[in-house]
């Protein structure tokens, strides 16, 4: 996908990875250490961390479409470095929400879960939903670095 409705697709795109991965990693942490959260919202977490790892590829794959037609600079050079990233930590999210459906299955079949699993798996759940939230934030700080430091940026106090 290149343009929708005229307008660059990654623009379009980038919008639902900016809002879906960090809401999908606060709802994941609280799914991990509220378990009233984990019976009523895993298979929302599980789901937003699909959508975002289908959504990743796509928006790169926009963006590096958009790149080619603006030019090449250091800066857009940066965020397109590290947006080929970002499919890391989707997927890293999606293994963290499949393991909390698992550890919700387990729950609701009754079979007791050891502690040191549950801790486990939170810790899991939070290393993923911290650093793909840092992430998005890098990836959206460097596209924006990227697009207003043409003449727009220089106009600004």
């Amino acid at each position: 996908m290149t343009t929708f409705n005229g307008l660059p697709a990654h623009a379009l795109l980038v919008h639902f990875i900016v809002i879906l991965a960090p809401l999908t990693a606060v709802l994941a942490i609280m799914c991990a250490l509220w378990p009233a959260a984990r019976k009523r919202l895993v298979w929302l977490v599980f789901g937003l961390a699909l959508i975002t790892v289908v959504l990743t590829p796509l928006t790169t794959e926009a963006g590096e479409w958009l790149e080619h037609q603006v030019g090449r600079s250091p800066l857009l050079h940066a965020h397109t470095e590290l947006g080929d990233t970002m499919i890391y930590f989707a997927v890293a999210l999606l293994v963290a929400a499949a393991l909390l459906a698992a550890l919700h299955l387990r729950d609701t079949r009754e079979r007791s879960v050891k502690p040191i699993v549950m801790w486990t798996i939170a810790a899991v759940v939070i290393v993923a939903s911290v650093a793909t939230a840092v992430q998005v934030y890098r990836i959206g700080d460097s596209g924006a670095r990227a697009t207003w430091s043409g003449s727009v940026g220089k106009a600004l106090p």
